[in-house]
């Protein structure tokens, strides 16, 4: 059945959001995070794009870009890439992202504040902080005046400039923006409750039948790696949470 054609808006500004295959973590590390940030702003260097606003999370990504160049070839520069240089880091091949980026269009200033506002937000949403400019992987800092993860990566004129003539003025009201509630809807993925190490030890031990977690480091291989699938569909468990867990190296329980 063939995909159906994405909706082209006619500012060509997109809210783009993009996930690791079948929910797993796609950066482990700060060196994962700023090497995605380093392909986007190589992308963005060779004239493809402007970008706006992003949030990485552990395992998607959201970005507020506008196309210069068709918007598939921009992501499929920028997916490509991520996906060549993770899976030769972490010795694996296969797909790293699910499917193809979701996208919307975004052709009115106020949803453009909204979403971006929106985005600024998940690591809030997901109880990662307690404030958005806490959050180190995204582009509210640089918002807020300070220096972002990548210097120079986010255009942050043209939205503060929305707010007030004044630099300072705006940075003011953009941090008033930022604190105000919204209950709409925006492109996402359904964020899971975090769940406490406390709590994933005693469901790692009813998947053991109440043996202790330290056996599992002495399995064999395929058994092993049978019990960490099992322990990857836990609700609210990350990977990298995981193999703090149970002991075992990270990429491990990636490649279970």
């Amino acid at each position: 059945m063939p995909r159906n054609a994405r909706k082209k808006g006619a500012s060509g500004i997109y809210h783009i959001m993009v996930r690791g295959i079948n929910r797993q973590d796609i950066f482990y590390d700060e060196e994962d995070y700023r090497h995605f940030l380093e392909i986007m702003s190589r992308v963005k260097g060779l004239g493809k794009c402007e970008i706006y606003g992003y949030c990485l999370m552990g395992n998607h990504v959201h970005i507020l870009l506008q196309e210069k160049e068709e918007i598939s070839l921009i992501m499929k520069s920028i997916g490509t890439s991520y996906a060549w240089w993770y899976n030769k880091k972490n010795d694996r091949v296969g797909h790293v992202f699910q499917d193809r980026y979701k996208s919307e269009t975004v052709n009115d200033d106020q949803y453009l504040l909204s979403v971006l506002r929106y985005i600024h937000n998940n690591p809030v949403k997901a109880q990662l902080v307690a404030q958005p400019e806490q959050y180190e992987w995204s582009s509210c800092s640089a918002y807020y005046g300070e220096q972002e993860s990548l210097t120079g990566l986010t255009n942050t004129a043209f939205i503060l400039g929305m707010m007030a003539e004044n630099k300072e003025a705006a940075i003011v009201q953009f941090k008033e923006y930022m604190q105000q509630e919204d209950n709409d809807k925006y492109l996402d993925i359904e964020i899971r409750q975090r769940k406490s190490d406390e709590s994933l030890y005693e469901e790692i031990r009813e998947i053991l039948k109440g043996q202790s977690i330290t056996m599992i480091q002495t399995m064999d291989k395929q058994q092993r790696d049978e019990i960490i699938r099992q322990i990857k569909k836990i609700e609210g468990a990350n990977q990298r949470q995981i193999a703090r867990v149970i002991g075992i190296n990270q990429s491990t329980v990636f490649k279970a």
